[in-house]
């Protein structure tokens, strides 16, 4: 069974990261970015802050018990000729900034192969990229390790986000959740990056399937089975790992975030909860189909709260305003 409202229960009680934490991402971000645009040294090339990864795509879920929640943000810079002598010094330059920062220095910070690590006390952390437009319109991150551009297009990445997630009626997102806390309370497939996750689950929503079958992405169960049996379907035509492309068209791989052994995994297991969630969702009875899915998804898929009867109208009973852009 579809058990539609047992879904929107899941998601938003169990995997959906929630409106506080993100509120508190969005300060975190905005305190760093004003940080970094006031420091003497690294403030005049400091240009604007781009939202990228799960957070931009709005695919982010809550955490594991004990485990960070993060946002990764692209900090745009322009380009200081004698630091690209040097790529990772832009890299240094932002872990530099960090430490000059009144409210930032004490914090633990690291610098990555693309990021400077930001780490809060309250198990969350920011990744901050540096990012630049060079002079003859490509866009690149810096690769610290390898000392050389990488190329990148996050609005081309967010753009194609946003197409697919539009031909399933805005079912896309939420299945990508849920297959990322599929991977995260199971544990089976933890190797699998979120990045990569997102473009192959992305990569198998098809407008042509909606022509022959208007309902395929009706709702959440029913866009959940048939993307990851599409999913399957092409991960058996490949016996061994493919590239992985970046949707936004910019010629990167996403090759390196995962290895053979990892792809053969994922390919298992996806095989195995493909087959699982058909069941579910075909089985008739209904309590033996909500056993079914929470075999998948643990005691957080549960029936939705009654519906309390609505009171008079008092105005002290206002909601309080809540910010808009990212909505589950």
């Amino acid at each position: 069974m579809k058990l539609v409202g047992y879904f929107d229960t899941l998601l938003t009680d169990t995997v959906n990261l929630s409106r506080y934490k993100l509120d508190r991402l969005d300060d975190r971000v905005d305190a760093i970015y004003r940080a970094l645009k006031n420091d003497a040294v690294l403030g005049p090339y400091v240009r604007s802050k781009i939202a990228q990864g799960s957070w931009a795509h709005r695919t982010i879920i809550q955490p594991q018990p004990e485990k960070e929640y993060d946002a990764d943000f692209l900090l745009q810079l322009d380009e200081n000729p004698e630091w690209s002598q040097d790529k990772g010094r832009y890299i240094g330059e932002v872990y530099a900034a960090l430490g000059r920062s009144n409210a930032h220095s004490d914090m633990p910070r690291s610098r990555k192969c693309r990021c400077v690590r930001l780490t809060y006390a309250n198990l969350c952390h920011v990744d901050i990229v540096p990012y630049l437009i060079l002079p003859d319109g490509r866009e690149v991150i810096v690769n610290r390790d390898l000392g050389k551009w990488e190329d990148t297009n996050p609005t081309g990445f967010t753009r194609w986000m946003r197409t697919q997630d539009d031909i399933t009626g805005g079912n896309l997102r939420k299945v990508i959740r849920l297959l990322k806390f599929l991977r995260d309370h199971k544990g089976t497939f933890q190797g699998v990056r979120s990045i990569i996750l997102t473009t192959l689950v992305g990569n198998v929503v098809d407008a042509n399937k909606t022509v022959w079958n208007p309902g395929y992405y009706a709702d959440v169960p029913t866009t959940l089975r048939n993307i990851t049996r599409d999913l399957d379907t092409w991960l058996q035509a490949n016996d061994s790992k493919p590239s992985v492309e970046d949707p936004s068209q910019c010629g990167t791989t996403f090759d390196h975030r995962w290895d053979d052994v990892t792809y053969a995994n994922f390919r298992d297991k996806m095989n195995r909860y493909a087959a699982a969630i058909d069941t579910a969702y075909e089985e008739t009875d209904k309590t033996s189909s909500i056993a079914l899915w929470q075999d998948l998804f643990g005691e957080g898929f549960k029936a939705p709260a009654p519906k309390q009867a609505s009171g008079p109208f008092t105005p002290a009973a206002t909601a309080l305003p809540v910010r808009s852009g990212r909505a589950g």
